[in-house]
C-alpha cells in the first residue's frame, strides 16, 4: 500500500481561524508547510491557537520542533499554543520526549477552546 500524505497544505478552520487541523503524518516533508502555516496564524496574535491533532496519525522530530517553535514564539507575545484531540500513538510520542510536561494538550478542540 503506497504512503499517502494529507497533511501537505495545512489550513485554519474557516469556522475557527485559530484552529490548525493537521492530518496523517507530519514528518520532515510536510513539516516545512505546517511552520509556514502555524507563521502566518501567528502573525495576527491569536490569544489561544489550537493545533487539533485529532486526524495526525505520526509527529516526527521535525513535526515536533515546529510545535515548540511555535509555542515559543506565542509565548512571547502572551498568547497560548495548546493541542487537542491525540490518539494514543502521537500521545505516546510526545510522553516519550517528556513534551506531555511542556505543552498544555485537551482531549478536544472544544475542551481546548474552553479551557482558560
Amino acid at each position: 500500500m503506497p504512503k499517502t500524505n494529507t497533511a501537505l497544505s495545512p489550513t485554519p478552520r474557516q469556522d475557527r481561524p485559530n484552529v490548525l487541523p493537521l492530518e496523517g503524518e507530519i514528518d520532515l516533508h510536510v513539516s516545512p508547510n505546517v511552520a509556514k502555516a502555524l507563521a502566518s496564524m501567528i502573525e495576527k496574535k491569536p490569544r489561544r491557537l489550537i493545533v487539533d491533532l485529532t486526524r495526525a496519525t505520526y509527529l516526527d522530530s521535525s513535526a515536533l520542533a515546529v510545535l515548540i517553535e511555535a509555542m515559543q514564539n506565542i509565548d512571547a507575545y502572551g498568547g497560548k499554543l495548546v493541542l487537542a484531540g491525540m490518539n494514543n500513538d502521537v500521545r505516546t510520542i510526545f510522553e516519550i520526549a517528556r513534551l506531555d510536561q511542556v505543552f498544555s494538550i485537551f482531549p478536544d478542540v472544544d475542551g481546548a477552546l474552553g479551557a482558560n
